[in-house]
């Protein structure tokens, strides 16, 4: 397997050559890429034999957000974080929100992580979101940003598909500080057919991420496609299998791309809602405004220890990171 030093900064790591195709290791995808092509994701590409990384320190978005609109609702809590986000994506949601940076349709521009490193610390941001885009396609500016933010003494946040190999994600992992990671479903033929992937890995993701990081869930209802009972079900008990304690959001689809369906009914938000609080204690909704649904209350006394409205965040129930009421411990990271 090739690896790169950073003295290369456009190399890409993480795959080997076969032939005059470059076979990249990046992901379950495994993409055989021939001389002048790319891979799935549109950013890894064959040039003279070797792997290169197309988007390496380049972005088609900056922006400031609170790091709720991630979502994370469990990590610094009211806190703004620099966002960033190029164009590529290794899977081809037929209901993507950001199909038009998948589809690479938008300019790219070229950014310094020395920079991005001064312009967080000068907006206050509690650090930077590898967002928008799939990040892990661009796993090499991702680690070397990384890095850079984490002597700066900042912290690193990634919003993931989760579509990674095993190796990739171990060496980046020793330098996030959270993520939020999509759980489409748990049925296999859905992510095949709808997203262009496979489910196992993405469940590998999450296990092993929830054991060395901050980890926070997201799954979008798609409506008519993994909306009933029986399929919020299973991503509930997945969850509750794996850490009961992950927090778990449900987001609103909207028509989208290739997605035609009408938008996520409310009753099935509430529905959702109501099946995953049944074994989970945090629990919340996304795109819809659901009264409660996305405040944080406390698993012990029921308290809201976080009230949400939009993106105005009262944390008066909280003294640290333990509930005011009753001095429970939560999950939380302040």
């Amino acid at each position: 397997m090739v690896s790169t030093s950073g003295t290369d900064a456009g190399a890409a790591a993480h795959w080997h050559p076969e032939g005059e195709a470059a076979r990249c290791d990046l992901c379950p995808h495994r993409c055989r890429i021939a001389e002048g092509k790319s891979g799935i994701c549109g950013v890894r590409e064959n040039r003279g034999g070797t792997l290169r990384a197309a988007t390496y320190c380049k972005v088609a978005a900056v922006a400031v957000d609170p790091i709720e609109k991630k979502p994370l609702f469990h990590f610094h809590p009211g806190r703004p974080i620099l966002s960033v986000g190029s164009v590529g994506c290794n899977l081809r949601c037929e209901f993507c929100q950001n199909w038009h940076l998948v589809l690479r349709q938008v300019p790219l521009e070229n950014v310094r992580i020395g920079d991005l490193v001064r312009a967080a610390r000068a907006g206050g941001s509690v650090g930077i979101a590898y967002t928008y885009n799939e990040p892990l396609i661009q796993i090499e500016f991702v680690l070397d940003c990384a890095k850079a933010f984490r002597d700066a003494g900042m912290k690193n946040v990634l919003v993931t598909n989760g579509f990674v190999n095993p190796a990739p994600l171990a060496e980046l992992l020793p330098y996030v500080d959270a993520m939020n990671i999509d759980l489409k479903s748990m049925d296999p033929a859905f992510y095949r057919k709808a997203c262009g992937g496979d489910l196992a890995p993405v469940l590998d993701t999450i296990r092993a991420s929830a054991k060395a990081t901050h980890v926070e869930l997201t799954n979008l209802l798609y409506t008519g496609h993994n909306d009933t009972d029986d399929t919020v079900r299973k991503v509930v008990d997945f969850v509750a299998e794996t850490d009961p304690e992950i927090p778990l959001h449900f987001s609103r689809y909207f028509p989208s791309h290739r997605a035609t369906a009408p938008p996520t009914p409310p009753e099935r938000l509430l529905a959702a809602y109501r099946l995953a609080r049944e074994r989970l204690p945090y629990v919340y909704v996304g795109n819809f405004h659901l009264p409660g649904g996305a405040d944080t209350k406390c698993p012990k006394c029921g308290a809201t220890v976080i009230g949400r409205d939009g993106y105005r965040v009262d944390v008066r129930g909280l003294s640290g990171n333990r509930c005011v009421a009753c001095k429970a411990l939560l999950r939380l990271v302040v």
